[in-house]
């Protein structure tokens, strides 16, 4: 069969030439238009611009010049979305969505849509968007945040950032974005069935349905294929018609009078009532999924041909001679003017620098640290007015919990960018009460009870993050994580990659888990493994084990989003946010006082307790609290030991703690987690290839999930369990 792009193109030029234009799908005309003639003309060679973009890269792909050849071919229509939409309307894009970003450079001076993209197609370190990374649709210029396999993944960032406009009047934030600002999100009808888009429109419907302001468009463009399979007929309509909080807006992507009128329509809804609008566009697959795909596996030859005879090119082009506006020959000779021209930038796009070394490809990997202006600790006065009873009592110990709220209290005082979120961190205070009084000290704009959805929470972080507020979401339990660890990885982690460090989504993200909670129980409430964590290139994850420590990093923590704009992950050890005493009942000591508003914890540095080098016990979290336990039983026995509590756990604070653990005459390492893939085979790696003649042992958590009950805490590590390794070890290695 022959080669389906090389057939569009010949079928263009010959139904151009013949005057042979398919039907009209809505029986508008040019009468019926609220565009002008030089708008029409305007759109048009915006759509011819992304066909031949879609062509070309299919042919420099032949050459080996380009690496991904997915298109637009088909989708042109939603150029006309470009040109309705202000280029200050932040788009969160499909991949079939290159007619849109040209069409709105058009409105941005200076901008250079076809080197940019023709760049991106060749990997070039000169792609303006990604360094060369990934081909992408983005600008910073254009406010489109770069996406790459567009698969529903940031429907929950447009909700989010959707909602921050609302959120910025409110709290009188001046933000990135215009108050009157709206967000597009674009996605395919196969996207749309999809958990985590299904996920963030039902939380936009249960939004806007309480009248909180959402102004947000989802654009669905239904061509009826997900790669080879069908979208059922009528499914996308019966589905989005009725969506409660949301309007409707039906267009035929095939006429771009049709879709003017319906692009309007939403445009108009969402700005003015500030609700949430579903557009749902009729459109074509041409060329089949990507280049790489073989339609004829999965579809016959007519409906292939079908598909292509209804060419969104070529009904645009009989709008346009037939008003009247455009000969046959004026549409050739554009049409093959834009392919000569594209032919001599591709050359030279071809032969711009690619990415050849390590650094250069991890460079964006870590955002870009920026300049803020130094920010005065909250007044005494302040802080009297919201801490109330609570200040007096920051002289006296208290445990984890509570001191992590007076932390969170004085960094919203400081900071009056950061907005929380969560499940029932409101009123109630959330599960464990670290959030109490926050809601009334800050209210409920800043304290934003979430619906039970951990994909809509982390879309909502990376949604404020880009319009500058400070986001510090909670995910209830650590198991409940992976319900959306995708926004993780695949969205929060990989922007500053994918956009060359230009878009960033800073956020401390707190998760409460891990293991040996007492009277809950269970796996889903008691989870031992952050391993997730640790295989995202760029995130920080940090542990405190106490309540000192909890303060002080997260304060280093909140510094790190803010000034360097990274994603921190703070997991924070539920067995251990009540818990007061260590060795006895009534010694308190795991309380603390409130520490200064000066101190903080620098980024990579291990705290230690006790200065003995027979063993060095390396641990974090519980694991700390268990082998403090254990050191005196061991000193009392005559072992000297020195525990070293990690506290950052990714990256590890490898300089740190090798300095720390050097003149250590054993290492034991202590990990909560389980064995397989925990942080203590790194660490046994390390130890191995920086301190090979330091004996090293581990004791870790069982390949278990933890069960409910009595047994809870038996497949993990123990005071007793420790002591023995300890034991164990300094007696078989004579040192």
């Amino acid at each position: 069969m022959q080669n389906r792009a090389e057939a569009v193109d010949q079928a263009f030029l010959r139904r151009i030439a013949d005057g042979d234009f398919p039907r009209s799908t809505t029986g508008l005309t040019r009468a019926d238009a609220t565009l002008t003639d030089a708008e029409l003309v305007d759109i048009f060679d915006t759509q011819i611009l992304s066909r031949q973009l879609d062509l070309i890269s299919r042919r420099m792909q032949a050459k080996g010049q380009s690496f991904y050849t997915i298109g637009s071919s088909g989708h042109e229509g939603n150029a006309v979305l470009g040109a309705v939409f202000r280029p200050t309307d932040m788009a969160f894009l499909h991949y079939r969505d290159a007619a849109f970003l040209i069409q709105r450079s058009r409105q941005v001076p200076g901008q250079t849509p076809a080197w940019d993209m023709l760049l991106s197609f060749a990997a070039s370190a000169d792609d303006p968007i990604s360094g060369g990374r990934h081909k992408v649709l983005g600008s910073k210029a254009l406010f489109i945040p770069p996406q790459t396999s567009t698969i529903a993944s940031h429907l929950p960032k447009a909700l989010g950032t959707a909602y921050s406009l609302g959120l910025s009047k409110r709290m009188n934030h001046k933000g990135a974005l215009p108050d009157d600002a709206v967000v597009l999100c674009s996605f395919g009808d196969a996207s749309f069935n999809h958990s985590t888009a299904q996920g963030a429109m039902n939380a936009a419907s249960w939004t806007a349905y309480q009248n909180i302001p959402l102004p947000l468009v989802w654009v669905c463009e239904d061509n009826g294929i997900g790669i080879s399979t069908n979208t059922p007929k009528n499914w996308i309509a019966a589905n989005a018609r009725h969506k409660p909080g949301t309007q409707y807006v039906y267009g035929d992507g095939l006429d771009i009078i049709d879709t003017a009128r319906a692009a309007a329509e939403a445009e108009k809804w969402a700005r003015q009532f500030r609700k949430p609008v579903f557009l749902h566009l009729r459109t074509v697959r041409m060329m089949g999924h990507a280049g790489s795909d073989a339609q004829t596996a999965y579809l016959s030859v007519a409906q292939i041909q079908a598909a292509e005879d209804q060419d969104p090119l070529l009904h645009t082009a009989r709008i346009l001679v037939e008003a009247g506006i455009l000969t046959q020959e004026a549409i050739l000779s554009r049409y093959l003017g834009t392919a000569e021209r594209l032919e001599r930038i591709a050359v030279e796009a071809s032969a711009r620098p690619k990415l050849n070394t390590t650094a250069g490809v991890m460079a964006a990997i870590v955002p870009p640290k920026r300049q803020l202006p130094a920010l005065k600790a909250p007044s005494k006065k302040a802080r009297e007015a919201t801490f109330g009873r609570d200040l007096k009592q920051q002289a006296t110990a208290q445990h984890t919990a509570r001191l992590l709220n007076w932390a969170l209290t004085d960094l919203m005082l400081q900071h009056p960018e950061i907005v929380m979120a969560g499940e029932d961190i409101g009123p109630k205070g959330g599960v464990y009460n670290v959030t109490h009084q926050l809601s009334n000290r800050f209210g409920q704009h800043r304290v934003i009870n979430t619906l039970l959805d951990e994909q809509s929470i982390l879309g909502l972080a990376m949604g404020l993050a880009h319009n500058q507020l400070l986001p510090i979401p909670e995910i209830q339990f650590l198991a409940y994580v992976h319900n959306a660890e995708d926004q993780i990885r695949g969205e929060a982690a990989t922007l500053s990659f994918f956009s060359n460090g230009q878009y960033t989504n800073p956020m401390v993200l707190r998760i409460a888990g891990l293991g040996y909670q007492k009277g809950f129980g269970g796996h889903f409430h008691n989870d031992n493994s952050f391993t997730v964590f640790r295989d995202i290139p760029g995130i920080i994850l940090v542990c405190p084990s106490n309540g000192h420590d909890a303060v002080i990093l997260m304060r280093e923590a909140v510094r790190l989003a803010r000034e360097e704009q990274r994603v921190v992950v703070f997991l924070e050890p539920i067995a251990l946010y009540m818990t007061r005493d260590l060795h006895q009942e009534g010694d308190g000591l795991w309380t603390h006082q409130y520490p200064a508003l000066s101190e903080r914890a620098e980024y990579g540095t291990v705290s230690v307790r006790g200065s003995g080098t027979d063993i060095t016990i390396v641990t974090y979290g519980n694991g700390f609290y268990l082998s403090c336990q254990a050191a005196k039983r061991l000193e009392e026995n005559g072992i000297q030991i020195r525990v070293v509590d990690l506290r950052w756990l990714a990256p590890l604070p490898e300089a740190s703690l090798l300095a720390t653990v050097k003149d250590s005459k054993r290492i034991l390492i202590v990990d909560e987690c389980r064995k397989s893939g925990s942080i203590s085979e790194a660490l046994v790696a390390l130890f191995y290839e920086q301190l090979a003649d330091i004996p090293v042992s581990r004791i870790a958590a069982e390949d278990s999930f933890i069960p409910l009950g009595i047994a809870a805490t038996i497949t993990m590590p123990s005071c007793d369990s420790i002591v023995t390794a300890a034991t164990q070890l300094y007696e078989q290695v004579d040192r």
